[in-house]
């Protein structure tokens, strides 16, 4: 990364046919559709783009084809998440022949990693890779917050660039954004779109907001206001932002059910199939129709499958 990184840049979904095949049809549609919206970079392999539950034979293909796709014109950011150091550096190392800009990656999980153990690794792991490397704090599946102390540390690693946060909490992120504030150059992106705008108001790099696969344009117009700080606008477009929130991402009783609005309202919007590989499954007719009047009352002018 020679320049520092700001905007939206989508966390998009892994299009599947079937547990181990890609929907490559719907995932060149989803690419181009995403980037038609002005998005400042693509990030695959994160949680949205459900890498932990998909071989690592597909992780290497999704790596290879988006980043031929894209072409450079936009930053590629792979997630190289794993327990194991060495499949993460193995994934960084396909990354970059392939022409990634960088790679993320979150706490290993399974067993949780105390403070100074996050130190050691992420300085170990940012040492090993030829790529330079975000953190990921996304406490809900690692069980660890990478604690603003410990973000302060670790970035003294030249390797280290800046860090996504998923966690939602809005003192963590002005916590880390408060000691970090001698790096202007630390970058630092939001992950839950639901409270982007208030932290690039404060100073945020941008946000990795799932719902940019399905309107990118919107997610790039929320960014543009709040840097912008045209606060009229900016009430507008979140007001849609939470409509999307409130309605497609709460259809479902599990954990899953954000994850699968998004590949449900996809799939209605004839993009790419809505397969979801184990333990989840895709939505059936009745939630399928919920998702539909939810597209149906945005009124973003779709046309629906």
């Amino acid at each position: 990364m020679k320049t520092v990184l700001k905007g939206i840049v989508p966390p998009m979904i892994t299009p599947l046919n079937d547990l181990d095949t890609l929907d490559v049809e719907g995932l060149e549609r989803l690419v181009e559709h995403i980037l038609a919206g002005g998005v400042s970079g693509l990030f695959i392999l994160g949680t949205t783009g459900e890498f932990s539950n998909i071989s690592y034979r597909l992780r290497y293909e999704l790596v290879e084809r988006v980043c031929r796709q894209v072409k450079g014109r936009v930053p590629v950011l792979v997630g190289i998440t794993d327990t194991s150091l060495v499949e993460s550096i193995n994934l960084t190392k396909k990354a970059a022949e392939e022409g990634a800009a960088a790679v993320v990656a979150a706490p290993p999980y399974y067993y949780a990693a105390g403070q100074p153990e996050l130190i050691e690794y992420y300085q170990t792991l940012a040492g090993k890779l030829p790529l330079p490397l975000y953190l990921y704090n996304m406490p809900v599946h690692t069980k660890v917050m990478i604690e603003p102390k410990t973000v302060r540390k670790i970035a003294e690693h030249p390797n280290v660039i800046g860090l996504k946060d998923s966690s939602a909490n809005a003192v963590y992120f002005r916590l880390v954004q408060y000691i970090m504030r001698d790096k202007p150059e630390f970058e630092l992106f939001m992950g839950p779109e639901e409270i982007t705008a208030d932290a690039v108001l404060l100073g945020a790099n941008g946000g990795v907001n799932g719902g940019a696969n399905m309107f990118p344009k919107l997610y790039v117009d929320m960014y543009n206001a709040a840097a912008a700080k045209d606060f009229d606008k900016l009430k507008a477009l979140q007001d849609k932002i939470m409509q999307i929130s409130s309605s497609i991402y709460t259809v479902g009783k599990f954990g899953s059910s954000y994850l699968k609005g998004v590949k449900c309202a996809l799939s209605l919007m004839g993009i790419c199939n809505d397969y979801m590989p184990e333990p989840f499954n895709r939505f059936q007719d009745e939630e399928r129709a919920k998702i539909r009047q939810s597209l149906e009352a945005l009124n973003m002018g779709l046309t629906l499958k």
